[in-house]
This record gives structure tokens, C-alpha cells and sequence, in this order.
């Protein structure tokens, strides 16, 4: 079964921005629709439906911050997680965002396009997700891990002898930190 793309709205009048946003995103797999200003960025939203709106602030007809004032307003496009893009990054601008409940404030230039994508992708990643991977007792710094922890240096689950695996959860989603605890692969008995 193919993953279903995500939708994301551009929406800046620098065209060169959005033509780069677009590619990278495109090779992140999602499928972008573009605007040139706020009105456009509106009529398209409540028309697409985006997953994620991703919007400059200075534009001719209507500025970001309106665009999303009247999106807030609009009961389909209320709850689409909007990330704006700023070259200025005055805490003026970050703080009316941060009042408009916008979930990003990436500022161009400092942040890298990769960095940009990682933090788009982010919105959609829960509190409370978890990731089981395999470990190698043999790799790095396992064998200190085992020592200062007192595992088996085998990392062999107790009730059962079979591997142990790296267990993470997500508990916050802007600077992506988890909480690690080993775990049986097979019994699921918690590692002592």
C-alpha cells in the first residue's frame, strides 16, 4: 500500500522561493499546490484542503498574518497547521504568530531547506509515537551502556534469552526528544 502524499500550500510572492520550496518538497513527497498572496493562498485553501500551509508574511493584496486570520475563521480550514517563512524574523512578527496559533516560525537563510522539511514533517508526528529498533550489543559504546547500566553484555532478555530492542517515544515534537528503554523483542518484558 502506497503512502498517500501529503498536501502542502505555498504561499509567498518571491517566486524563486516558491518554485525552490516546491521541488523540495516535491522530493519529500508532497504534492504542493502554489499561491502568490494571501488571497490566492485563502481562495485555494478552503478549494484544496491542504495538510500544512506554508506562508511568507509581506505580500501585495493580503499579508500572511491576514490570510491566516481569515483562515482561523473559516470552520474547514481552522485546524490546518500553518508554518510561516520569514527573511526578518522580528519578535514582533514571531510573537503574532505565536497569537494566531501558528505551529512554525522558520526564518530564511538560517534555516536550512532539509531542516525546513524535517520541521514540516514534525506537525505530523504525535506526542506519545513509538519506535522500537534493533540494537547491536557489539556496536559503539553498547558494551559501556551494558557496564554503567548492569545489562547482560549480550543484551539478552532475562525471562526469555531472546534480544532486547531500543524502544523510543516521542515526547516532544520540536526538537524531536524521545525516551529510550530497552525492551524484549519477543516477551516484551522491560530490560533490568
Amino acid at each position: 500500500m502506497e503512502n498517500k502524499k501529503r498536501k502542502i500550500l505555498i504561499v509567498d510572492d518571491d517566486i524563486e522561493l516558491q518554485e525552490m520550496y516546491a521541488e523540495i518538497l516535491q522530493n519529500a513527497n508532497f504534492e504542493v499546490i502554489l499561491a502568490n498572496d494571501g488571497i490566492e493562498g485563502l481562495d485555494k485553501a478552503t478549494k484544496e484542503m491542504p495538510d500544512v500551509i506554508f506562508t511568507g508574511i509581506v505580500m501585495p493584496r493580503m499579508d500572511g498574518f491576514s490570510m491566516i486570520e481569515s483562515l482561523k475563521k473559516i470552520v474547514m480550514t481552522s485546524a490546518i497547521p500553518v508554518v510561516i517563512s520569514s527573511h526578518m524574523g522580528r519578535e514582533e512578527d514571531k510573537a503574532r504568530a505565536n497569537e494566531l496559533g501558528v505551529k512554525d516560525f522558520i526564518i530564511r537563510g538560517i534555516t536550512r531547506p532539509v531542516e525546513v522539511i524535517e520541521r514540516i514533517n514534525a506537525l505530523f508526528t504525535e506526542i506519545g509515537s513509538e519506535y522500537k529498533l534493533e540494537f547491536n550489543p557489539t556496536a559503539l559504546d553498547a558494551q559501556r551502556l551494558a557496564k554503567e547500566f548492569n545489562f547482560q553484555s549480550n543484551f539478552k532478555c532475562l525471562e526469555c534469552g531472546e534480544s532486547l530492542v531500543l524502544d523510543l517515544r516521542l515526547i516532544n515534537t520540536q526538537n524531536r526528544a524521545m525516551e529510550a528503554k530497552f525492551v524484549c523483542s519477543h516477551c516484551g518484558s522491560f530490560a533490568k
